[in-house]
Protein backbone atom coordinates (compact mmCIF):
# COMPACT_ATOMS: atom_id res chain seq x y z
CA UNK A 1 0.00 0.00 0.00
CA UNK A 2 2.75 2.45 0.93
CA UNK A 3 4.53 2.19 -2.42
CA UNK A 4 1.23 2.60 -4.28
CA UNK A 5 0.46 5.74 -2.29
CA UNK A 6 3.93 7.14 -3.03
CA UNK A 7 3.46 6.63 -6.78
CA UNK A 8 -0.01 8.20 -6.82
CA UNK A 9 0.94 11.03 -4.46
CA UNK A 10 3.93 11.89 -6.65
CA UNK A 11 1.80 11.89 -9.79
CA UNK A 12 -0.71 14.19 -8.10
CA UNK A 13 1.85 16.70 -6.84
CA UNK A 14 3.65 16.94 -10.21
CA UNK A 15 0.52 17.75 -12.21
CA UNK A 16 1.14 20.82 -14.40
CA UNK A 17 -2.39 22.28 -14.41
CA UNK A 18 -2.83 22.98 -10.71
CA UNK A 19 0.79 24.04 -10.28
CA UNK A 20 0.48 26.62 -13.07
CA UNK A 21 -2.76 27.94 -11.57
CA UNK A 22 -1.19 28.11 -8.13
CA UNK A 23 1.75 30.16 -9.42
CA UNK A 24 -0.70 32.57 -11.06
CA UNK A 25 -2.48 32.97 -7.74
CA UNK A 26 0.78 33.64 -5.91
CA UNK A 27 1.71 36.29 -8.49
CA UNK A 28 -1.57 38.16 -8.07
CA UNK A 29 -2.60 40.76 -5.49
CA UNK A 30 -2.70 39.23 -2.00
CA UNK A 31 -1.24 36.17 -3.65
CA UNK A 32 0.07 34.54 -0.48
CA UNK A 33 -3.41 34.64 1.06
CA UNK A 34 -5.02 33.20 -2.07
CA UNK A 35 -2.31 30.58 -2.32
CA UNK A 36 -2.93 29.53 1.27
CA UNK A 37 -6.67 29.21 0.58
CA UNK A 38 -5.94 27.07 -2.50
CA UNK A 39 -3.45 24.91 -0.58
CA UNK A 40 -5.76 24.33 2.39
CA UNK A 41 -8.70 23.52 0.11
CA UNK A 42 -6.54 21.09 -1.87
CA UNK A 43 -5.39 19.33 1.29
CA UNK A 44 -8.91 19.32 2.74
CA UNK A 45 -10.26 17.66 -0.42
CA UNK A 46 -7.67 14.90 -0.23
CA UNK A 47 -8.30 14.40 3.48
CA UNK A 48 -12.07 14.32 3.04
CA UNK A 49 -11.87 11.61 0.37
CA UNK A 50 -9.61 9.46 2.54
CA UNK A 51 -11.86 10.05 5.57
CA UNK A 52 -14.90 8.85 3.62
CA UNK A 53 -13.07 5.65 2.70
CA UNK A 54 -12.04 5.04 6.30
CA UNK A 55 -15.60 5.59 7.50
CA UNK A 56 -16.72 2.86 5.13
CA UNK A 57 -13.99 0.42 6.14
CA UNK A 58 -13.90 1.32 9.83
CA UNK A 59 -10.14 1.73 9.53
CA UNK A 60 -9.67 -2.01 9.01
CA UNK A 61 -8.61 -3.49 5.65
CA UNK A 62 -11.13 -5.98 4.20
CA UNK A 63 -10.18 -9.63 3.98
CA UNK A 64 -8.17 -10.53 0.90
CA UNK A 65 -10.35 -11.61 -2.06
CA UNK A 66 -13.51 -10.60 -0.18
CA UNK A 67 -16.15 -8.63 -2.09
CA UNK A 68 -15.02 -5.19 -0.74
CA UNK A 69 -11.37 -5.99 -1.41
CA UNK A 70 -12.07 -7.19 -4.94
CA UNK A 71 -14.22 -4.12 -5.62
CA UNK A 72 -11.37 -1.82 -4.53
CA UNK A 73 -8.89 -3.66 -6.76
CA UNK A 74 -11.34 -3.54 -9.67
CA UNK A 75 -11.72 0.22 -9.14
CA UNK A 76 -7.92 0.64 -9.25
CA UNK A 77 -7.78 -1.44 -12.40
CA UNK A 78 -10.50 0.60 -14.09
CA UNK A 79 -8.79 3.87 -13.18
CA UNK A 80 -5.44 2.52 -14.34
CA UNK A 81 -6.79 1.44 -17.73
CA UNK A 82 -8.61 4.76 -18.12
CA UNK A 83 -5.40 6.70 -17.40
CA UNK A 84 -3.44 4.64 -19.92
CA UNK A 85 -6.08 5.18 -22.60
CA UNK A 86 -6.27 8.88 -21.79
CA UNK A 87 -2.49 9.29 -21.93
CA UNK A 88 -2.30 7.38 -25.23
CA UNK A 89 -5.11 9.49 -26.68
CA UNK A 90 -3.43 12.75 -25.65
CA UNK A 91 -0.14 11.52 -27.14
CA UNK A 92 -1.68 10.58 -30.48
CA UNK A 93 -4.10 13.50 -30.70
CA UNK A 94 -2.95 16.41 -28.55
CA UNK A 95 -5.56 19.16 -28.18
CA UNK A 96 -5.28 22.21 -30.38
CA UNK A 97 -3.40 25.18 -28.91
CA UNK A 98 -5.67 27.63 -27.16
CA UNK A 99 -5.35 30.78 -25.14
CA UNK A 100 -5.26 30.90 -21.34
CA UNK A 101 -8.56 30.27 -19.49
CA UNK A 102 -10.76 33.33 -19.09
CA UNK A 103 -10.47 33.25 -15.31
CA UNK A 104 -6.77 34.13 -15.53
CA UNK A 105 -7.68 37.65 -16.68
CA UNK A 106 -9.57 38.20 -13.40
CA UNK A 107 -6.99 36.62 -11.13
CA UNK A 108 -6.13 39.88 -9.32
CA UNK A 109 -9.77 40.34 -8.30
CA UNK A 110 -10.26 36.73 -7.21
CA UNK A 111 -11.17 36.14 -3.58
CA UNK A 112 -9.77 33.53 -1.22
CA UNK A 113 -13.04 31.60 -1.61
CA UNK A 114 -12.58 31.58 -5.39
CA UNK A 115 -9.04 30.28 -4.95
CA UNK A 116 -10.35 27.52 -2.69
CA UNK A 117 -12.97 26.56 -5.27
CA UNK A 118 -10.34 26.53 -7.99
CA UNK A 119 -8.37 23.94 -6.00
CA UNK A 120 -11.43 21.69 -5.99
CA UNK A 121 -11.92 22.07 -9.74
CA UNK A 122 -8.27 21.40 -10.59
CA UNK A 123 -7.89 18.34 -8.36
CA UNK A 124 -6.93 15.35 -10.56
CA UNK A 125 -9.93 13.33 -9.48
CA UNK A 126 -8.94 10.12 -11.29
CA UNK A 127 -5.71 9.98 -9.30
CA UNK A 128 -7.50 11.01 -6.12
CA UNK A 129 -9.94 8.15 -6.72
CA UNK A 130 -7.01 5.78 -7.16
CA UNK A 131 -5.59 6.97 -3.85
CA UNK A 132 -8.95 6.34 -2.21
CA UNK A 133 -9.10 2.80 -3.59
CA UNK A 134 -5.60 2.15 -2.27
CA UNK A 135 -6.55 3.58 1.16
CA UNK A 136 -9.10 0.77 1.53
CA UNK A 137 -6.18 -1.38 2.68
CA UNK A 138 -5.16 1.05 5.44
CA UNK A 139 -5.09 -0.34 8.97
CA UNK A 140 -5.63 2.47 11.46
CA UNK A 141 -4.96 0.22 14.42
CA UNK A 142 -1.26 0.67 13.66
CA UNK A 143 0.91 3.78 13.61
CA UNK A 144 2.19 2.78 10.18
CA UNK A 145 -1.32 3.07 8.73
CA UNK A 146 -1.74 6.61 10.04
CA UNK A 147 1.70 7.64 8.83
CA UNK A 148 1.11 6.20 5.36
CA UNK A 149 -2.13 8.11 4.83
CA UNK A 150 -0.78 11.33 6.34
CA UNK A 151 2.34 11.05 4.20
CA UNK A 152 0.23 10.49 1.08
CA UNK A 153 -1.85 13.62 1.67
CA UNK A 154 1.26 15.71 2.35
CA UNK A 155 3.13 14.28 -0.65
CA UNK A 156 0.20 15.05 -2.94
CA UNK A 157 0.32 18.65 -1.65
CA UNK A 158 4.11 18.98 -1.50
CA UNK A 159 4.59 21.18 -4.57
CA UNK A 160 2.03 23.68 -3.26
CA UNK A 161 3.57 23.71 0.22
CA UNK A 162 7.06 24.37 -1.17
CA UNK A 163 5.90 27.19 -3.45
CA UNK A 164 3.79 28.81 -0.72
CA UNK A 165 6.71 28.77 1.72
CA UNK A 166 9.06 30.13 -0.93
CA UNK A 167 6.68 33.00 -1.68
CA UNK A 168 6.50 33.86 2.04
CA UNK A 169 10.21 33.70 2.76
CA UNK A 170 11.63 35.22 -0.45
CA UNK A 171 8.82 36.98 -2.32
CA UNK A 172 11.00 38.85 -4.84
CA UNK A 173 13.04 35.81 -5.87
CA UNK A 174 9.98 33.56 -5.77
CA UNK A 175 8.04 35.78 -8.16
CA UNK A 176 10.69 35.59 -10.86
CA UNK A 177 11.57 31.92 -10.46
CA UNK A 178 8.03 30.64 -10.06
CA UNK A 179 6.88 32.52 -13.14
CA UNK A 180 9.79 31.00 -15.05
CA UNK A 181 8.62 27.61 -13.78
CA UNK A 182 5.07 28.37 -14.92
CA UNK A 183 6.34 29.19 -18.42
CA UNK A 184 8.21 25.89 -18.50
CA UNK A 185 5.14 23.99 -17.29
CA UNK A 186 2.99 25.58 -19.98
CA UNK A 187 5.51 24.70 -22.71
CA UNK A 188 5.74 21.08 -21.54
CA UNK A 189 2.19 20.64 -20.31
CA UNK A 190 1.21 17.98 -22.85
CA UNK A 191 4.34 15.90 -22.27
CA UNK A 192 3.82 16.03 -18.52
CA UNK A 193 0.15 15.07 -18.71
CA UNK A 194 0.88 12.16 -21.05
CA UNK A 195 3.84 10.92 -19.00
CA UNK A 196 2.08 11.12 -15.63
CA UNK A 197 -1.07 9.50 -17.01
CA UNK A 198 0.83 6.61 -18.58
CA UNK A 199 3.16 5.99 -15.63
CA UNK A 200 0.39 6.10 -13.02
CA UNK A 201 -2.00 4.15 -15.27
CA UNK A 202 0.47 1.38 -16.07
CA UNK A 203 1.45 1.10 -12.42
CA UNK A 204 -2.15 0.80 -11.25
CA UNK A 205 -3.03 -1.65 -14.00
CA UNK A 206 -0.08 -3.93 -13.33
CA UNK A 207 -0.55 -3.85 -9.56
CA UNK A 208 -4.28 -4.50 -9.82
CA UNK A 209 -3.88 -7.46 -12.16
CA UNK A 210 -1.27 -8.95 -9.83
CA UNK A 211 -3.59 -8.53 -6.83
CA UNK A 212 -6.50 -10.15 -8.69
CA UNK A 213 -4.58 -13.22 -9.79
CA UNK A 214 -2.28 -13.67 -6.78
Amino acid sequence: MVLDLVVIGTAVTLGPLHNSAFILLLSSRRGVRKGLAFLLSWLANLTAVIACVLLLTGGQPPARHSAPSTAAVAAKLAIGVALVLYGAHRYRRPPRPHGPPRWTARIDDASAATAAGLAWLLQPWALVGAGAAIAVDANLSTLAGWLALTGYCLLATLSLIVMEMYAVWAPAAADARLNALRSWLERHQEQLIVTLSLVAGLWLTARSIFELVA
